[in-house]
């Protein structure tokens, strides 16, 4: 008979104990799973990406300067040359004879300036004699005026003196227009060869053309021509024109397409890693030296100003990156490194150190007095709570869910938040929190029903894959 009152006795304790259990069990069933963090304290960096291509900072397309065919490439694609380097020659037979002809017209004028030379100096030998004539005649017509004015001499012979006097004065001017005709003489000889010279100058300059020569250090990107084909003189670009591209690799740079939504947030100096797809594993550290002001169309790259369209899509801005000459490790840019390589930039447009974080999709937007109430009444709307008016516009605060521990229940209640700068997966927090605060982060189902005031139980199980599960 004790027996089976011990095992009675047993039994009943059993059913209480499941009866409990599976109260308490049915209890939490009815409570919400939700996946927490922490607020911590930690290094934050804003972060802008941008996707487009390496080029250098200065290119040139080398273009034809003298009409004619080819003789001669020197380089082909992918080659690096030095300043002067000859890069290309064109036929020059005109060019050189057109040279040849004007060296035999500046020899020919040099000989007739010192023809003109040596007739200037016997014109002024022929004046020296006038003069020395005229000194004699002028003498000798002295001697004769007085003679005859004495009447020693007969009138015939005074007057032959004077006549010799006169011609011999006559003389001597024409000996100084002589002169004076050979100093013009030489003077239009130099000036025909000066006119020679210069045309001689223009007539190297003209041969120069046929020889083409690197503007700077740079590397060949692109050789359009080949050896035996006729160029031009003609637009830029256009075809026959262009021998060459030459780019100056001293510095490179990545340009880049920035979303509109993030152009706001890049300036100049801000630091970047750029990544070549070509090169896997290396960054190329960098900053920002040009930002784009026109908006370009995202599907054809043409500016907004110049769009004739008028739909609207989505658009970026050019941001260009110039690359660092040495990276930290103190390795120099590779060669490999070329014009139109396909790239990406990271931007940093913000850091923040040991600044406190949480995780973005922590955030929430609630009425903070209706969640206030909320948790006085364990989420539960007051039954003396005044009806809002569904006409009637209720401003929203930005805020987290923080966990409150009550004896060993846990509830949520909304605080609002102050919030700076925007990390890849966290957020600044300027106000309404501190280190080591725990706050509901997910899931996505359980953010947009949860209330300040409920019952929750932790379950980060699941915070590993956090989704955003909205469309399911």
């Amino acid at each position: 008979m004790n027996g089976k009152k011990i095992l009675f006795l047993v039994l009943g304790l059993v059913a209480i104990v499941g009866l409990v259990v599976g109260t308490w069990l049915h209890s939490r069933s009815n409570v919400l799973a939700v996946t927490t963090a922490k607020a911590v304290r930690e290094d934050l960096d804003a972060n802008v990406s941008g996707t487009g291509q390496i080029r250098p900072k200065t290119f040139v397309n080398v273009g034809a300067t003298a009409f004619g065919r080819i003789t001669h490439l020197y380089v082909k694609e992918g080659d690096h040359v030095k300043a002067g380097d000859i890069l290309a020659k064109v036929e020059s037979v005109q060019p050189e004879a057109t040279v040849s002809a004007q060296k035999a017209a500046i020899q020919a004028s040099e000989t007739d300036i010192n023809s003109y030379i040596a007739a200037e100096k016997t014109a002024v030998a022929n004046v020296s004699e006038a003069k020395a004539d005229l000194q004699q005649k002028q003498l000798d017509y002295t001697r004769a005026k007085e003679l005859y004015q004495d009447q020693l001499i007969a009138k015939q012979d005074y007057d032959a003196k004077v006549a010799a006097y006169n011609m011999s004065e006559a003389t001597l001017q024409q000996r100084n227009a002589a002169v004076a005709q050979a100093l013009a003489q030489t003077a239009s000889a130099r000036g025909h060869m000066d006119q020679a010279v210069a045309s001689q100058r223009a007539n190297y300059d003209s041969l120069d053309k046929t020889v083409s020569r690197a503007p700077f250090d740079g590397l060949v990107t692109n050789v359009p021509v080949r050896e035996g084909e006729t160029v031009v003189v003609g637009i830029q670009n256009a075809e026959g024109s262009t021998l060459m591209t030459l780019a100056d690799m001293s510095v490179i740079t990545a340009e880049v397409k920035v979303d509109e939504t993030d152009i706001v947030n890049v300036a100049l100096g801000q630091p970047a890693d750029v990544t070549v797809d070509a090169l896997p594993g290396r960054v190329f550290k960098g900053h920002v030296t040009e930002v784009g002001d026109q908006a370009l169309l995202r599907t054809t790259g043409q500016a907004t100003s110049t769009s004739t369209t008028g739909t609207e899509e989505a658009k970026d801005f050019k941001v260009v990156v110039t690359l660092d000459g040495i990276r930290d490790n103190g390795t120099q840019i590779p060669d490999q490194l070329r014009p139109g390589l396909s790239c990406t930039a990271k931007i940093t447009t913000a850091h923040k150190p040991d600044t406190l974080t949480i995780p973005i999709q922590a955030l929430v937007e609630r009425d903070a007095a209706k969640e206030a109430e909320l948790f006085k009444n364990n989420g539960k709307v007051s039954p003396t709570a005044a009806p809002t008016d569904p006409g009637k516009a209720v401003p929203l605060v930005q805020g987290v869910y923080l966990l409150v521990d009550e004896k060993n229940r846990l509830r949520v209640k909304f605080v609002p938040v102050t919030t700076g700068v925007t990390g890849t997966t966290d957020i600044q927090v300027l106000s309404g929190l501190k280190p080591g605060d725990e706050l509901v982060t997910g899931r996505y189902k359980t953010l947009r029903i949860l209330k300040s005031g409920l019952a929750v139980k932790r379950d980060n199980s699941i915070a590993a894959p956090i989704v955003d599960d909205s469309t399911s």
